[in-house]
């Protein structure tokens, strides 16, 4: 199995020295670098983020620069989503985004985890499970949103969270790490 597909399926793989793996991350940082150096709005920046993303970009798309992704091609993103400025995809493992989310500047989504263990974190090891954020969210600046965590629709998360553990729809979570502190009513 190719490091690509390990990484895809949530095994350990070779994030650091698999040449397939750095290539693709050159290539999405050539393409970041495009984006986030455009003129906002151009034709030039558009093609840099669909050439990113790997696919047509979804109706009322809205992505400040600069912005980060390790793949891009491993992020999906829902209508009417809004990134703010300085956010960084960790995108390993898949990232859903469902519709009509706002992002808040410098939110991170981080799909990797190493081992504990030195040897093996140095061989260059990592594991990269999936993050799903659901419809209607909100993610107040600088949030970040670690491996394997779903996000249900509906919710609020407070500025300054690290969301550790899944969150049920329509929550309102906040603190480090973030935990439910009240429901909505929607």
């Amino acid at each position: 199995m190719a490091e690509w597909e390990k990484m895809q399926s949530g095994e350990w793989y070779d994030a650091n020295f698999d040449r397939a793996l750095l290539e693709a991350r050159g290539q999405a940082d050539q393409l970041c670098y495009d984006f986030n150096t455009a003129r906002p709005g151009s034709p030039e920046q558009l093609a840099a983020l669909r050439a990113l993303l790997g696919t047509e970009l979804p109706e009322g798309l809205t992505i400040l620069a600069p912005v980060y992704f390790d793949y891009g091609t491993s992020t999906h993103l829902g209508k009417g989503v809004f990134v703010n400025h300085g956010c960084y995809f960790m995108d390993g493992g898949r990232i859903k985004i469902g519709d009509h989310v706002f992002i808040g500047p410098f939110c991170g989504f981080y799909t990797a985890g190493h081992p504990l263990n030195y040897s093996d974190r140095n061989q260059g090891l990592e594991r990269a499970l999936p993050i799903t954020i659901g419809d209607n969210c909100w993610l107040g600046a600088n949030v970040s949103v670690l491996q394997g965590v779903s996000i249900g629709s509906g919710c609020v998360v407070a500025a300054g969270s690290v969301v550790t553990k899944d969150l049920p729809d329509n929550c309102i979570a906040a603190g480090v790490p973030a935990s439910v502190k009240k429901y909505i009513e929607q």
